[in-house]
């Protein structure tokens, strides 16, 4: 119901602008809200409106979300009422500006039949003005004014709420940069001091483990040698732990020397096919979980300890998400590309797959899901040792069927 509008004078209009302008640049754009919180308050002053909001689209609920309102009495009843909240589904004006990209002026909302019943009867809106809101070239969401008064805006008012969206759509962008800034330096320092703490945490740890290891190996013989059957296999027990905790300390350094950049190679030929049946006959433990495809020789250029720490965290990984019944089903292959020959290790389980929520963050430091006993470092060193080879880690899965991690090296490579 776009209602047509005298237009006053244009007198004074390049002035309201200019001085809009200036106070929207003045505004303080250190945190995306409190900015459109201040532009909606300017622009409700301008045009003497009872309401101003700034809707802006959040993806994942398909939803104009209100993340500027003004502070006025209309405004803050609007939030009671859960209309600063507009799903795309329920349609209305508001959405149709978005949707369309086109403004909408009326004066008469109450006698339009598009426009929502909560707009009309909940908050009792007669006069309209909404815009689109375009941020970086991208259409993000709309500039809406309102106002209880019958035909309270002019269309000289929707060309001018025009060009004021389009200056908050600068004032938005502005803000989520230095949003964006902030959030990278705080991250940074966070990893800087999860470095530190990493590094002294395990070189404190590793320290007292040489004589304790001289102890248990005394214990261990003196157990053998007297025949004392219970502490020979108590001794055993606290080998293993003993050396999963070393195992846990050398992951800690490595995560801090992937991170420093400082990750080292010491590489060799190596026939990989042994290398991955080696590995796999040692984590099988005779249970058969694990089967093997492939060619029984394959040589490439590699750190071999390297590789087969990377390997071994990929199969300690499937296992723990496998189910004991099925076996791990582990392929060697090569691949001719356009940029060369390339070794193709692969990893199958039959597992449950990744949590979507843990995808994202699969490959980085200490991100363990709700099951994952350890720390979260096998799959992010798995990825640097594969990407310190020139190689990649990727992973394949779909839910209820497992997951499939590819080890890819180059058969040749100068390292």
């Amino acid at each position: 119901m776009n209602q047509p509008s005298a237009t006053p004078p244009a007198a004074g209009r390049p002035e309201r602008l200019l001085a809009t302008l200036e106070q929207l640049l003045a505004i303080d754009a250190t945190e995306v809200n409190s900015a459109l919180n201040r532009a909606s308050n300017l622009v409700a002053e301008v045009l003497d409106a009872e309401k101003v909001d700034i809707f802006l689209h959040e993806p994942s609920s398909q939803t104009l979300v209100a993340r500027g309102t003004s502070d006025t009495p209309l405004g803050r009843l609007e939030h009671e009422i859960g209309l600063h909240l507009m799903p795309l589904a329920n349609k209305g004006r508001t959405v149709e500006t978005f949707v369309t990209g086109i403004s909408w002026h009326t004066g008469r909302a109450d006698q339009d039949p598009q426009e929502l019943a909560g707009i009309k009867e909940g908050l009792g809106i007669h006069s309209m003005l909404i815009a689109p809101l375009v941020v970086a070239g991208e259409l993000r969401g709309v500039l809406s004014v309102c106002s209880t008064q019958p035909e309270h805006f002019t269309r000289d008012d929707l060309g001018f709420l025009e060009a004021v969206a389009r200056w908050t759509g600068m004032v938005l962008h502005r803000a989520e940069l230095v949003e964006h800034i902030a959030r990278d330096a705080a991250e940074k320092a966070r990893r800087a001091t999860a470095d530190e703490l990493v590094t002294v945490l395990a070189h404190d740890l590793r320290g007292p483990l040489t004589p304790l290891r001289g102890r248990l190996s005394m214990l261990l013989q003196r157990a053998e040698r007297e025949g004392l059957t219970a502490f020979v296999h108590d001794a055993l027990a606290m080998e293993r732990s003993l050396l999963r905790l070393e195992r846990l300390i050398a992951d800690l350094l490595d995560s801090a020397r992937l991170e420093q950049g400082i990750f080292a190679l010491i590489p060799d030929v190596v026939n990989l096919g042994e290398l991955v049946r080696d590995t796999a006959a040692m984590l099988n433990a005779g249970d058969g979980q694990i089967e093997l495809a492939g060619p029984a020789e394959l040589v490439v250029e590699c750190d071999a300890q390297r590789v087969r720490q990377a390997l071994e965290n990929l199969l300690t990984n499937a296992r723990a998400h496998a189910p004991s019944d099925v076996p791990i089903m582990v392929e060697l292959r090569t691949e001719t590309r356009t940029d060369g020959e390339w070794a193709i290790l692969s990893v199958q389980d039959s597992g449950p797959g990744i949590a979507p929520e843990l995808a994202p963050r699969l490959f980085t430091r200490f991100s363990g899901g709700r099951a994952t006993k350890g720390l979260g470092l096998g799959l992010y060193l798995a990825r640097g040792i594969a990407e310190a080879h020139g190689g990649t880690l990727t992973v394949e899965s779909v839910p209820g069927q497992g997951a499939t991690f590819r080890l890819v090296l180059p058969l040749r490579q100068e390292l």
